[in-house]
């Protein structure tokens, strides 16, 4: 029962490390609420006022989420430096209560500074933070000069609670994070196995809703790979282990994507059927609706459960001799051994679950240190020596040099041009704000500052001013309800406030919408217990948020605007100038050319996709008015997500060549690379510039290469089978990019 119980607490605790990857969204929460609680258990028995109460709790929480910095050292030195920063705020805000007009003054000059100083990194967009945010709480108080001392002590007592939380009660360490990101990506990389299990035995009414569960299981796992590249530097102990768990990482997300599309082959009775199926919204082809029924698909479910269990297996428990044979099995199939008699395509399948072992035994190695080789077969443990080859690359590899990239200067400047703009939409909710209320006319303000964060142009910012106000709409409705119930419980109410905003930080990376809700809700609270509440209060929060993202949107459309259009351009042109440098150095070391750092060029590749998908959000909108324009951009954007995934495969097949020894150069693959690489460039020429009279290239299919009829090219091997199918792929999705960009193709001569 005992056994039954951990097993049942395991699965359990995989589904929440996979749904929260690092649990980053429960520490937050967690150490915010804590930080909190702390306050007010320090704080109550001292008898003090609610409204010192509310303002410890609210510093409290500024200097908990304020602080960005992932190792502790600067952490301390950033809140050690946030206190005399709010308490200077706070007193400023005091006296200049009853000052409007330099008050507002002083606000906006504030407000200017705290978005500029994000130009200094982690540290100056804190304490930008801070000064913002204490200086809210004292018109949110109405504080005065008589009060100081004790807001003095209350904001103190939030930053001592604040620490303790951080780096005692919920202590987050680099290592710790990503340890638990790299179980994450275990635990989802296993759901990418159990959902290509069910897409193998899925009859056609369910193949659909198996096939979407596919593509939404292998964006998450791309989504924790790039988790932890972010988290690389800072938790491991030298570059090189970094470089190695890095190249592990992208090698076992690779290797599980292409087993996903050799599954969709298989079922397939044409390649060519499976371009874009790992695309959410692909249509699903009438071949790939039939279940495949062949004798060895008994085996293929057999290898896919042993395959889960080799990337859930805990460290250490290597030992038996099951899972010796379990493990020789599959890495034999990536050599051709012992393959059920099947058709070439799902013997295909066959030979990509031996890549994903090879893979997953590569990422238990760099994660987990030296494992039990005693029952090793020959192919297991070539496998092995392959991996120790290239283990021992890396560590002797040159450090490269990165420069730094030239920023823009003047008002061109990112943080100065926000910083205007925040401010010009702030002077406006200031005057608008007053004339709905000369109490409450700072909540105009907040939701014009807030508009402003983590958005670089006018349409991210319009998209996320309505995701505000629809949050809002609906966290009055419930605040109204909530201030019925609770009344004058003040312990019940701070406990509710408690619970709201642990669900605002859980829930912020998810949804802006349902983070501003609790926001909402948790105010109304606030309210209740500063015997400030009514429902008029709770209705003039709406409007007053409504002016403030309108003064956001209006502000961001008029002064030194980044039009959405302008900006997806930019970014779209550096997501092809990536894709052309992934496809150049890969098509160049696998014809025989020097050795390049492929990884980090993919790494670049996939940051420069995840910017544009950002920033394409309200061109892909459901709220969008222009339909065409939408169904363009999702249709680029997903076009370019096929380019990436085959660019990606094609350089974890190049990393392979200094080490792996049946894998040779095939100089055939030049002349296709230079081809395919000249058309990525025309595109993103046409891109920067409408008059570029850049054209695609057209030539022999890059299918001409491989031999008619059969899945072998007998000169070179399936190594170079694959690469050139993974081209003739590239080389299709990069003509399908031209269409909708209005890039020409260029006729040969004849």
């Amino acid at each position: 029962m005992s056994t039954a119980g951990r097993s049942v607490r395991a699965e359990l605790w995989d589904r929440i490390a996979a749904s929260d990857p690092g649990l980053l969204r429960l520490s937050a929460g967690l150490r915010t609420v804590t930080a909190i609680g702390l306050t007010l258990l320090l704080l109550g028995p001292q008898r003090v006022g609610v409204t010192h109460l509310v303002a410890g709790a609210m510093a409290a929480m500024a200097a908990t989420f304020a602080i960005r910095e992932k190792q502790p050292t600067p952490q301390a030195v950033t809140l050690a430096l946030g206190l005399p920063v709010a308490l200077v705020s706070v007193t400023l805000g005091a006296l200049l209560n009853t000052r409007v007009v330099a008050g507002d003054l002083f606000f906006v000059a504030l407000i200017f500074c705290a978005v500029y100083g994000r130009r200094f990194g982690d540290r100056g967009t804190a304490l930008g933070l801070i000064a913002f945010q204490t200086y809210f709480i004292s018109l949110f108080v109405r504080a005065s000069a008589g009060a100081l001392p004790g807001l003095y002590g209350a904001i103190a007592v939030g930053f001592v609670c604040s620490a303790t939380a951080r780096f005692v009660l919920v202590r987050q360490t680099p290592a710790g994070t990503l340890d638990r990101l790299r179980r994450a990506f275990r635990a989802r990389l296993a759901q990418l196995v159990d959902a290509q299990a069910e897409l193998l035995d899925a009859g056609p009414e369910e193949v659909e809703k198996a096939l979407e569960n596919v593509r939404t299981r292998t964006a998450r796992l791309h989504e924790a790979a790039l988790m932890i590249q972010s988290r690389l530097e800072d938790g491991t102990s030298d570059e090189a282990a970094a470089r190695l768990v890095q190249r592990r990482i992208a090698e076992a997300e690779i290797a599980a994507e292409r087993l996903g599309l050799l599954l969709l082959t298989a079922r397939a009775e044409r390649r060519a059927d499976t371009l874009t199926l790992h695309l959410p919204g692909a249509p699903v082809p009438s071949q790939v609706r039939e279940p495949v029924r062949e004798e060895a698909i008994d085996a293929l479910r057999r290898d896919l459960r042993a395959l889960r269990l080799q990337v859930l297996r805990p460290a250490g428990a290597d030992a038996g001799t099951g899972l010796s044979q379990v493990r020789n099995r599959l890495l034999g199939y990536r050599e051709g051994e012992n393959l059920p008699p099947a058709s070439p395509a799902v013997q295909d399948v066959f030979r990509g679950l031996g890549e994903a072992a090879r893979a997953v035994l590569g990422l238990r190695i760099a994660l987990d240190g030296p494992q039990d080789d005693s029952d090793d077969s020959p192919a297991t443990a070539r496998s092995r020596e392959e991996l120790d080859a290239e283990d021992a690359a890396i560590a002797a590899g040159e450090d490269e040099q990165e420069g730094d990239e030239e920023q823009p200067g003047g008002l061109r400047r990112p943080t100065t041009r926000a910083a205007v703009q925040v401010s010009v939409g702030s002077a406006l909710a200031i005057l608008g704000g007053e004339l709905l209320s000369t109490h409450r006319w700072y909540w105009a303000v907040l939701a014009c500052w807030i508009v402003f964060i983590n958005t670089a142009s006018t349409g991210e910012i319009l998209v996320k001013g309505y995701r505000r106000v629809l949050g809002t709409v609906l966290g009055v409705v419930a605040g109204i309800g909530l201030a019925g119930l609770v009344g004058h419980h003040t312990w019940t109410a701070f406990g509710l406030v408690l619970l709201f905003i642990f669900a605002m930080f859980y829930t912020a990376p998810l949804s802006y919408t349902l983070m501003s809700f609790f926001v909402t809700a948790m105010l109304g609270l606030l309210y209740t217990l500063l015997n400030t509440y009514s429902t008029a209060v709770l209705v003039l929060r709406v409007e007053e948020t409504a002016l403030g993202a309108a003064c956001g949107v209006l502000a961001a459309a008029v002064v030194l605007p980044v039009r959405t259009d302008r900006r997806t351009n930019e970014l779209l042109g550096t997501a092809l100038n990536r894709l052309a440098d992934v496809t150049r150095a890969a098509a160049d070391q696998l014809s025989g050319g020097a050795p390049a750092d492929l990884l980090d060029l993919a790494r670049d590749l996939d940051q420069a996709l995840a910017d544009l998908r950002a920033s394409a959000q309200p061109l892909t909108h459901p709220i969008t008015p222009l339909r065409s324009r939408r169904d363009t951009a999702r249709y680029v954007v997903a076009l370019l997500e096929t380019c990436a995934y085959h660019a990606r495969s094609l350089a974890a097949t190049a990393e392979l060549l200094p080490s792996h020894p049946s894998i040779a150069a095939d100089p055939r693959l030049r002349v296709v690379g230079r081809r395919i690489v000249h058309n990525i460039e025309a595109i993103a020429a046409r891109v920067a510039d409408a008059r570029s009279t850049s054209a695609l290239e057209t030539g022999p299919s890059i299918a001409s290469l491989l031999e008619p009829g059969s899945y072998h090219t007998p000169r070179y091997g399936r190594v170079t089978d694959r690469v050139l199918r993974h081209l003739q792929r590239l080389d299709e999705a990069v003509a399908g990019l031209a269409r909708p960009l209005g890039v020409p193709v260029r006729q040969p001569k004849n």
